[in-house]
């Protein structure tokens, strides 16, 4: 069987190396170049770490740092509480963050490395289902056939179109995403992601292991256009999200004129509810049929919960589409909870001015009964054994 997986981010190594080890020859097709990643920084939970384990690419982490919680607080500088981001059991893996674009480039050479074919600067333009399975078509004009087709090209998934046309496009949230780094400066508690609600926007930041810290901002806004991102220059959003942060305590203002913007004025997209994952040798998976907020930090974790449960389905179920509709029954319950969840927080990143006084109140009361270690079992404990069949796995 030939598996032709389209889209090079982190979802699609990931399924070409599980298909690979459970006996399926799949490569994969970029639309960009080997050296445009794109982003800045992503955190792999505990669920999605134990996800890697289970095709032994786990020991791709070593370049990431841990950040096993998060400390949340008010503009005013009050701490409002810590949340768990992972599991916290002496056994399991802590969550740790990473650069997205190292994060890609260690999963290619992994990818290679283990005989996967990698192409690059081809972009999936349609595909038809045919007599012996797929015939997809890429912009340069060159065609590939395979026995199935695997949609790992992201929340604006072409893929997604070409299963079913009336598609739902993805959800604008309302918020711009800007990412950076300042180097040799280490603000907070190491290990943890600090979150400051300020009064006109979100910024989390959070010390790495070479001196300086990673940081994040979410600023409610209409949608960025491509005009107005293109005449834009980066010290222009840096004087911009200065200004959002202006009035709040804590070392947002601080970090973001000493820093790196590496991304910047990102339209922030979720995408709840996909009725229709796949069509005969075609499936999607990941943020192609399921697209988180960022606030949730499960993307790439569910995308690489997916990637292993969909190569256990082809592996163990007979029938390409037995096995797409065994992977949808196992995971949709599981990942639009997941959605569900970053929508919500998603929604008090941009709170108006009552909406802030009662969220500053409540929150400390929900993260210390409501959001607990407990709580969080289904999400953060969920183990996917590669040796058990796809029918036993646990629908979470």
């Amino acid at each position: 069987m030939k598996a032709l997986v389209v889209g090079g981010g982190v979802a699609g190594p990931v399924t070409a190396m599980a298909l690979q080890r459970a006996g399926i020859d799949a490569s994969v097709v970029e639309a960009r170049g080997p050296d445009d990643a794109g982003g800045s920084y992503l955190t792999l939970a505990t669920n999605g770490i134990d996800a890697l384990r289970a095709i032994d690419a786990h020991r791709l982490l070593a370049a990431a740092f841990a950040t096993p919680s998060t400390l949340m607080f008010s503009g005013t500088g009050r701490c409002l509480g810590r949340v768990a981001l992972g599991s916290m059991r002496p056994h399991r893996d802590r969550s740790h963050t990473i650069k997205r674009s190292m994060l890609q480039r260690l999963l290619h050479e992994e990818a290679m490395r283990r005989g996967i074919p990698i192409t690059y600067q081809r972009r999936f333009v349609h595909a038809d289902t045919t007599a012996a399975g797929v015939r997809a078509v890429f912009d340069d004009g060159s065609e590939e056939v395979a026995d199935l087709l695997i949609g790992c090209d992201g929340v604006h998934s072409q893929v997604r179109r070409a299963i079913h046309l009336a598609a739902p496009l993805p959800r604008y949230v309302g918020l711009l995403n800007f990412g950076g780094y300042t180097p040799r400066v280490q603000a907070g508690e190491p290990g943890a992601w600090h979150m400051i609600f300020g009064a006109r926007a979100f910024f989390g930041y959070a010390p790495d292991a070479s001196g300086g810290t990673v940081w994040f901002a979410n600023v409610p806004r209409e949608a960025a256009t491509r005009a107005e991102r293109d005449a834009t220059a980066p010290d222009q959003w840096r004087r911009w999200l200065l200004e959002r942060f202006a009035v709040d305590r804590g070392p947002a203002a601080a970090l973001i004129a000493a820093g790196k913007l590496e991304l910047a004025a990102d339209n922030t997209h979720d995408l709840p509810t996909v009725p229709v994952w796949h069509r005969g040798p075609m499936i999607i998976i990941g943020d192609a049929a399921h697209a988180p907020s960022p606030s949730s930090g499960q993307g790439a974790s569910m995308a690489i919960e997916d990637a292993v449960v969909l190569a256990q389905c082809l592996r163990d179920v007979p029938g390409i589409s037995n096995a797409f509709t065994t992977f949808e029954r196992v995971r949709r319950k599981r990942v639009e909870r997941i959605v569900a969840q970053g929508a919500r927080s998603s929604s008090s990143k941009a709170a108006g001015t009552i909406g802030r006084i009662i969220r500053d109140r409540t929150l400390p009361l929900i993260f210390r009964y409501v959001v607990t270690e407990r709580s969080m079992v289904w999400l953060y404990e969920h183990h996917i054994d590669w040796q058990r069949h796809a029918i036993e796995q646990r629908v979470a």
